[in-house]
């Protein structure tokens, strides 16, 4: 009898351990439940994204890997080599030519048709033709579109016909065959096929801007101009700020639709970051230099990426 009070104090000791590790066995679980749910996509993810760029960055590193059974480890030579090719330097100006021109009228062509769009002038049935109308481009893919322009753009195309019709050239340019207008040529081609993302987002940024402030901005003796740049911009502002950065950096490594019209060409007129790349990779089969080439472009990708995110991260 004795012992009796030390066996009750015991059993519930023991009892409230039990129950103790029942609640953090549960805990552990909840917290570890939706890791198992993600586990075959992070792996599938690994897969094909992180270890792809793993062993790209260790290649960068290496001298005449793939085409050599034992490379050799040169660090951050083939970088610096890369840098100091001609070519390389000629892809980097065309592309930030390309890239900055292409996202400036992006921008002011997508914001033109988006005040248009959403403008009470115009009927709504117009309003809906012209929508339909202006995100054509849009629904094209880059095969398509670089189809498209190089048979429009071909000295016996449509162009050319219409241009020598009013008189405005001779009807023989080489728009993508000379080394004078095919840089250009291919920025517009990429400005038309880019606007209507901008069109898109920004007339709905418009669409979600309250009317209260527009009729208050009207008592108070705004004008159009006026509203548009002390009500419209700043509540837009941070969505031309995203879509700009992201499309910095799709513009920056465009790829499919600089191959499928002039491959770089002619000479290097239109070289691109990702066109120089892929020669360096699949014409002369450096695949050190093309690695440290696509390291190069993944920092800045990555440092413009960093920028988005912060300002995402601010705006929140």
């Amino acid at each position: 009898m004795p012992c009796q009070p030390f066996r009750v104090r015991y059993s519930a000791a023991r009892k409230v351990r039990k129950d103790n590790t029942l609640i953090i066995s549960y805990r552990a679980k909840q917290t570890l439940a939706p890791y198992g749910y993600l586990l075959p996509t992070i792996a599938l993810l690994a897969a094909l994204m992180v270890l792809p760029m793993v062993l790209v960055i260790w290649y960068s590193l290496l001298d005449n890997v793939i085409v050599n059974p034992d490379p050799e480890f040169v660090g951050l030579e083939n970088f610096l080599t890369v840098i100091r090719s001609e070519v390389f330097q000629i892809s980097v100006a065309n592309t930030l030519y390309f890239t900055i021109m292409s996202l400036t009228f992006h921008l002011v062509i997508g914001m033109l048709f988006a005040v248009l769009l959403n403008s009470t002038v115009l009927n709504p049935v117009v309003k809906s033709v012209f929508r339909v109308f202006y995100i054509l481009p849009w629904m094209f893919t880059a095969t398509i579109t670089a189809i498209i322009w190089r048979l429009m753009l071909n000295p016996s195309g449509v162009v050319n016909f219409v241009l020598a019709a009013i008189g405005a050239t001779d009807g023989s340019t080489e728009w993508l065959s000379s080394s004078q207008t095919a840089l250009h040529t291919l920025t517009f081609i990429n400005i038309w096929a880019g606007y209507p993302f901008y069109m898109v987002s920004l007339l709905a940024g418009m669409q979600g801007i309250p009317s209260q402030q527009y009729e208050a901005a009207t008592i108070d003796g705004a004008g159009d101009l006026q509203k548009f740049l002390h009500i419209t911009i700043p509540h837009l502002t941070p969505i031309i700020v995203s879509i700009a950065m992201l499309d910095f950096i799709w513009t920056l490594h465009l790829f499919p639709l600089v191959w499928m019209t002039t491959g770089g060409g002619p000479g290097h007129s239109t070289e691109m970051l990702s066109t120089s790349t892929y020669k360096l990779a699949f014409s002369t089969y450096d695949f050190s230099m093309a690695s440290a080439s696509a390291v190069l472009i993944l920092l800045f990708s990555m440092a413009v990426a960093m920028v988005y995110i912060r300002h995402q991260k601010a705006s929140e």
